[in-house]
């Protein structure tokens, strides 16, 4: 199991208590948030990178318009991967052995952290 998945699985169990229809739809959307903001942060670092190199890539709506294209991607990838019988085996791997366990603010942190360290590398660009 990768971490993601350990993510995806300790989002469902937190929410699924009090949720119990839309705890899927809230891990996939924030796996797919966390997902985004990484690849936001990856992003920038090598926009930047780039143009320190003097390396002239793509225009700027070109990747805004790439990353958005990714989100949506990313989207259906998860919603694929962890609505079908993927989740149900995960679920029951994680139950045979002891899970990692991740606090909700923690989780939840993590996305905007990575959107901070976006804006900081984007102040200077």
């Amino acid at each position: 199991m990768t971490l993601f998945d350990h993510f995806v699985l300790n989002i469902f169990q937190h929410y699924k208590i009090k949720y119990k229809a839309k705890a899927n739809i809230i891990s996939i959307v924030y796996i797919t948030f966390l997902q985004s903001s990484i690849v936001l942060l990856l992003g920038a670092f090598f926009s930047i990178f780039f143009k320190q190199m003097n390396v002239d890539t793509m225009s700027s709506n070109k990747a805004w318009t790439l990353f958005g294209i990714t989100a949506i991607a990313l989207y259906f990838l998860n919603w694929m991967n962890y609505s079908s019988r993927k989740r149900h085996v995960l679920n029951a791997k994680s139950t045979k052995k002891k899970a990692k366990n991740f606090g909700i603010i923690t989780l939840w942190l993590l996305p905007f952290g990575c959107i901070a360290l976006t804006i900081l590398l984007l102040q200077n660009f």
